[in-house]
């Protein structure tokens, strides 16, 4: 009871940050795959155009997210040594571009796991309710059409901090211009359908430093999200994947 009753006071905190940060003003309902803002002559403004961005399918929480990983058969010296599948955490998002060609995109993923959910508990380990990963990936000579984006966990985020419950994704251009992105979000206080990347949850510091009643940070900044094309997963659709830049 008493463990349950703190992850009840962590959410109403999150909660309670999230309306005082956001004051009178309210979050906008997130247009998936806005066009560039344009300015200059007509040939500039077409040009441009052409160069937008549009999210088609924005990645899954929770255990949509998750998958085993895929098998392939193989010698080893010591044989398996789990008997049982490990689920990855795998974060995907389907876009298209209308460039006939783009030189280079960047995505940059922020993503909050919740502890309550971990598959693995150990009520011994002192972990805080939330753990935030971020990482930004750049793909470059991307052809006209339909692609996919994804980063992964390894499979001990999954079972120690938690599934995903809170997802963004910014994809800015070349020179640093937001083109898409947005917000999926399955905690309460944290709004989905965010608009405006610049007030997402990773930009606003009474969410990120917020503590817990105890004095504790109710989110803790970790590390290990990273491209598909560092995992296994990097077998799994290769052509939907484009080229990663160096």
């Amino acid at each position: 009871m008493k463990k349950s009753g703190m992850a009840v006071c962590a959410t109403a905190c999150l909660a309670a940050a999230v309306a005082f940060a956001q004051g009178p003003t309210r979050y906008q309902q997130r247009t998936v795959g806005a066009s560039v803002q344009h300015s200059g002559p007509e040939s500039s403004r077409r040009r441009d155009n052409s160069a937008r961005v549009v999210i088609e399918t924005f990645p899954k929480l929770g255990r949509q997210a998750t998958l085993a990983a895929p098998s392939f058969s193989g010698e080893s010296i010591v044989g398996k040594t789990y008997l049982k599948p490990r689920k990855w955490i795998v974060l995907e998002t389907k876009y298209s571009t209308f460039a006939k060609w783009q030189d280079q995109l960047t995505f940059t993923w922020h993503v909050l796991l919740e502890t309550k959910t971990a598959t693995e508990k150990d009520k011994s380990d002192k972990i805080a309710p939330y753990s935030y990963f971020t990482t930004s990936v750049t793909y470059q000579n991307i052809p006209q059409g339909s692609h996919t984006a994804s980063v992964c966990l390894h499979p001990s985020n999954l079972e120690r901090y938690g599934e995903p419950r809170a997802v963004g994704l910014v994809i800015t251009s070349k020179s640093g211009e937001t083109l898409a992105g947005g917000c999926d979000s399955g905690i309460q206080g944290i709004p989905s359908n965010v608009r405006d990347a610049s007030r997402g949850f990773w930009n606003n510091s009474a969410i990120m430093g917020k503590k817990t009643p105890a004095g504790e940070p109710l989110i803790e900044r970790r590390q290990g999200l990273v491209d598909r094309s560092k995992t296994i997963w990097a077998l799994v659709n290769p052509n939907d994947y484009e080229q990663t830049a160096p």
